[in-house]
């Protein structure tokens, strides 16, 4: 490809809203142009570049026999409101009415659009195991959308879906498609992280997300500096503590009693006022929660729930609840676990007006002792807390000599603390430490969330009607592509890795003409005929432009053409590799093979 008869509009000044490496070197690079808040276009040389992600992604799941289909990205909202995500993806999904009033959604995933595809087709458990992905078009109403394609508005995703007869099948295809992701993750240079995560509106049991480390990444990564163990801290789990004032029998606490403590209401105010620390506290707060999903009968306040569903085959579901989260005082809710915890589908915490209802106590002053009016959810750290502080739904009263099972027992008790650096590996007791990531991948197991809602099934060999496991795996593609410049460039441009390079050799003549012309137009065509994709830039331009632009744009072997190299005895030209130093000098009559050699070892790692 000539330089003239293609369109790369690079730039010497960086975009001012461009604030991460990937940004601003696709937009200086000539790689992307931006249209609007969140949505931006590919030109020619980001284009290749993308396309070859995009077929790497391609050859790895047609290697593991997914399927690829095509489905619409306008999705008609009655399959949303069949799976019940109508009311709870929020106002980040698109959703549009056509000129007869009907609803549709500007698809932001496409579990409803696929399982409905397959719901028309399937008949027998001989269809299955059946995977199918697509490569498409998403959309997703981001409130800030921000560093260019790492987090737009509009985007491309490969996403697969997976149906099965029984867990085992659902398993297989799981760890196949993790077995995938990661060499996909590698074929295109890039160092990821996989950590266990949380499934979040996905719904469904297990769920892996593959992260590369970014300082601007939008989730913490929790990781043991003595293990494998990493996690997303939303799903994070560490080794519990013991509580060192606790005594090592719950019998030798004296019992419970009232102290009075004016005017002091947050922890602070307490460690100093009783002069201990936050180790021994239970803190209680009070949260609501929409769309649970629990059997809530026979709970405090359950004969004043709603319930309703939202399917005949989906679970009752309650509307809204109200809860008490107990947790040490030093301690964080991560409300991600309490969300999973109670099958909900957001909690927040409470209004305060809400709170002085619920306990009938002034703000400040709550406590697991005594409350009625609401289910107690209980960290598994307040079980070690046998000589405990809390509010004793009193103003200006605490009890102190608490002791878990002996004077407050939970409703439930469950993980729900936020695990931070310095906290201990629950595999292997190391230190856990913090990084922040970009998620790239994510696979979740779904069991029957969508395939029971929307009323799926098949027959077995004896006629017998089941419902079929559910899988689902994501990679965004936009994100990947800016993820390899993120990790592969310097101060003057982008470095590709081989396998995702715009094109792989660029030639340089110092004067596009004569016998320089002559060689140059000579390399390209047998380059060419190599299958090796070649950029020949004939402009009238200054050598050190196009170095600077060949440095820019990131192509991997640059091979420049002279007149006083190709003067001597022995005619060479240059070859340098990009983001290395030195430069050789090959022989004319080499040049081909050597580049060849050069380019096609680096493709097969």
């Amino acid at each position: 490809m000539l330089f003239t008869q293609t369109f790369i509009p690079t730039l010497r000044e960086v975009p001012a809203d461009a604030v991460i490496a990937s940004h601003r070197l696709m937009f200086r690079s000539g790689m992307l142009r931006k249209l609007a808040n969140g949505l931006f276009a590919y030109l020619p040389l980001g284009l290749r570049s993308f396309r070859k992600v995009e077929a790497l992604v391609r050859e790895e799941m047609n290697a593991i026999g997914a399927l690829e289909i095509k489905p619409t990205v306008v999705v008609p909202g009655e399959l949303w409101k069949e799976s019940g995500r109508w009311e709870t993806m929020g106002e980040a999904m698109l959703r549009v009415k056509n000129r007869l009033g009907g609803d549709f959604v500007l698809s932001p995933t496409a579990e409803e659009a696929v399982t409905s595809l397959v719901r028309d087709a399937l008949a027998s458990y001989r269809q299955l195991p059946l995977t199918l992905y697509q490569i498409n078009t998403k959309y997703r109403d981001e409130i800030r959308p921000r560093y260019g394609v790492m987090r737009g508005r509009e985007f491309i995703m490969k996403d697969a879906y997976s149906y099965h007869t029984d867990e085992a099948s659902l398993d297989e295809t799981y760890r196949a498609m993790g077995a995938a992701y990661r060499r996909i993750f590698k074929r295109c240079g890039l160092s990821v992280i996989p950590v266990r995560a949380d499934a979040g509106a996905m719904g469904g049991s297990d769920s892996e997300e593959f992260m590369v480390e970014s300082a601007v990444g939008d989730n913490t990564l929790i990781l043991c500096r003595d293990c494998e163990y990493a996690a997303n801290v939303e799903k994070a789990s560490c080794k519990p503590e013991a509580v060192s004032a606790a005594p090592s029998r719950a019998s030798a606490v004296p019992a419970l009693e009232p102290i009075h403590t004016p005017a002091v209401k947050t922890i602070e105010q307490l460690c100093a006022f009783l002069k201990t620390d936050a180790h021994r506290f239970i803190k209680t707060l009070i949260y609501r929660a929409r769309n649970v999903a629990l059997d809530l009968s026979g709970t405090p306040g359950a004969a004043l729930l709603e319930k309703r569903k939202s399917s005949p085959e989906a679970p009752e579901v309650y509307p809204e609840a109200f809860f008490a989260v107990a947790i040490r005082g030093d301690l964080e809710v991560n409300e991600v676990k309490l969300a999973a915890v109670l099958k909900a589908s957001e909690v927040s915490l409470a209004a305060d007006a809400e709170v002085e209802r619920l306990t009938a106590a002034p703000l400040g002053f709550a406590g697991p002792v005594g409350l009625t009016r609401i289910p107690l959810v209980a960290d598994l750290m307040v079980a070690a807390i046998q000589d405990g502080i809390t509010g004793a739904l009193a103003a200006d009263t605490h009890y102190v000599h608490v002791v878990f099972g002996r004077d407050f027992v939970p409703w439930l008790s469950a993980d729900l603390r936020t695990v931070v650096s310095g906290d201990s590996c629950i595999l292997c007791g190391g230190e856990l430490y913090e990084k922040k990531g970009n998620e790239l991948g994510h696979i979740f197991k779904l069991g029957y969330k969508y395939t029971r809602s929307m009323q799926v099934s098949y027959l077995d060999e004896s006629g017998q009607t089941h419902i079929p496991l559910m899988g689902s795996y994501g990679i965004g593609i936009d994100r990947t592509l800016a993820s390899v410049i993120e990790e592969h460039h310097d101060d003057e441009g982008i470095i590709w890795p081989m396998t995702v390079a715009p094109y792989q050799v660029i030639i340089i003549p110092i004067t596009y003409a004569g016998p320089v012309k002559a060689l140059a137009d000579t390399l390209a065509a047998d380059l060419e005929q190599s299958r090796i994709d070649v950029l020949l830039d004939d402009r009238n331009e200054r050598p050190g432009v196009k170095f600077k632009d060949a440095d820019l744009m990131g192509i991997p072997y640059r091979v420049v053409v002279g007149e006083k190299n190709l003067a001597r005895d022995v005619p060479v030209v240059e070859v340098k590799r990009r983001g290395e130093a030195s430069v050789r000098l090959v022989e004319v009559s080499k040049v081909e093979a050597e580049l060849s050699r050069l380019v096609y070892k680096e493709l097969s790692c």
